[in-house]
């Protein structure tokens, strides 16, 4: 089989080895089908993400079929149609027995930490793995991570209907927390200086949209709130800055929730005044825990439009344009996935 390996930072090559072999009675092998690709697969690529380590397999929003079981596998047959979960856990830590696995103490996530899908085969744990349906394309099952991040997140903010959210930031990540507020019931304000993510993110669903280049957050805000502020703030820019500009006076309200999702290592300039003057929670949220299987029947009752997000397919055969899109952003290509051949 053929993988794809980051050795450094901007420096990849194509590698063959053979199919891996079963390691556990529990383990089963995964013949990639689709892989998406993640701001974290970028950073990792440009050496910008502090949580991998080279060289590495990329890749954690990953779909395949089952191609072989182990002796005591029972939730999961050959043939079926799995997504795999990203993160691999001890099960025996305080965080995990508290139900907040994705911050296990031991936490491995595939793609970062440890090899992840750009391959044609990768062996996981049955636990590890979800049945999706067979007629759900591959290229969008592999979103099927991203959407549960945006569950977890606005499961950590504890949205309800009846808040106003503020999303700052509408790309992949940023539309997927609007939709998934929108299913919620809630009335959604997004912000971003891109006007054509801005368009898609109305599209989809969004109540209020503001270009940040051509008008002003805080006014914006007020005006659609009758200047009481939102009561939840995503920051899904992560750009140095972006999280303490959540904390201006007039876009929380008090007693507010501002949700940080991004791995930025820049200081923000965030002052005790600023949280406990108006009683603001800062909630850290990272990846997702036990959100794959709400997810996936959102998917099969077709919650969200998942297939406005994928911008960019290539096969597996044609990575070298990955990578270049990488190197080479571009305003068209804003999600990728692969398909295998």
């Amino acid at each position: 089989m053929k993988s794809v390996l980051v050795t450094q930072p901007h420096h990849y090559e194509i590698v063959e080895s053979e199919i891996p072999v079963l390691q556990s009675e529990y383990d089963v092998l995964v013949q990639m089908k689709a892989v998406g690709i993640c701001g974290s697969d970028h950073h990792l690529y440009h050496g910008l993400n502090p949580n991998s380590t080279y060289p590495r397999i990329p890749g954690h929003e990953n779909a395949g079929i089952i191609a072989k079981v182990g002796s005591k596998v029972t939730r999961v047959k050959e043939g079926d149609h799995v997504v795999v979960d990203l993160i691999i856990t001890c099960g025996e830590c305080y965080q995990c027995k508290i139900g907040r696995e994705n911050v296990c103490e031991n936490v491995l996530v595939r793609g970062s930490g440890t090899d992840g899908g750009f391959r044609e085969y990768l062996i996981a744990p049955e636990d590890d793995v979800y049945i999706i349906p067979k007629d759900l394309p591959f290229k969008y099952a592999a979103l099927i991570e991203p959407y549960a991040i945006g569950a977890h997140c606005t499961n950590r903010g504890r949205v309800v209907k009846e808040d106003i959210v503020f999303v700052l930031g509408v790309g992949t990540i940023g539309t997927i927390i609007m939709q998934t507020c929108k299913a919620k019931g809630c009335t959604v304000i997004c912000a971003d200086i891109n006007q054509e993510l801005l368009d898609r993110a109305k599209k989809l669903g969004a109540d209020h949209v503001i270009n940040s280049r051509e008008e002003n957050i805080i006014e914006k805000v007020k005006e659609i709130t009758q200047n009481k502020g939102v009561m939840v703030a995503f920051d899904a820019a992560c750009f140095t800055g972006s999280l303490t500009s959540l904390f201006e006076v007039g876009l929380v309200r008090n007693a507010g929730r501002i949700v940080s999702l991004g791995f930025n290592t820049e200081p923000e300039r965030i002052s005790q005044a600023m949280v406990d003057s108006r009683e603001l929670d800062l909630i850290g949220s990272r990846m997702s825990a036990y959100q794959f299987e709400p997810v996936i029947k959102a998917f099969t009752d077709k919650i969200f439009d998942y297939e406005s997000i994928v911008s960019t397919v290539i096969k597996f055969s044609e990575i070298d344009k990955v990578f270049y899109n990488m190197d080479n952003p571009s305003n068209e290509v804003k999600k990728m996935i692969i398909e295998f051949d």
